[in-house]
C-alpha cells in the first residue's frame, strides 16, 4: 500500500470526526467502523485495530479512542 496522507480531525461539537485522504474530505466518521469503511472506499484496506496504530493516519487533537466533542 502506498503512503497516502490520511487525516482524522478532532471531534466536532456535533459529534464525529472529519476524515481526509489525499486532500479529499471523505466524510464524517462517528466511530472506527465508519473510518475503516471510508478508507476501504478510498482503496485502503485496514482493520479497525490496524487503523488505530497505523503510521499512515494523522490523528489530530486526540487519538482513536474519542469520537465525541
Amino acid at each position: 500500500m502506498a503512503a497516502v496522507p490520511i487525516v482524522v480531525y478532532p471531534p466536532s461539537p456535533t459529534g464525529g470526526r472529519r476524515v481526509r485522504v489525499d486532500g479529499e474530505i471523505l466524510g464524517l466518521a462517528y466511530n472506527l467502523g465508519d473510518l475503516v469503511e471510508f478508507l476501504r472506499r478510498a482503496g485502503l484496506e485496514l482493520e479497525a485495530d490496524e487503523a488505530v496504530e497505523s503510521p499512515l493516519i494523522d490523528w489530530r487533537g486526540v487519538g482513536a479512542e474519542r469520537w465525541l466533542f
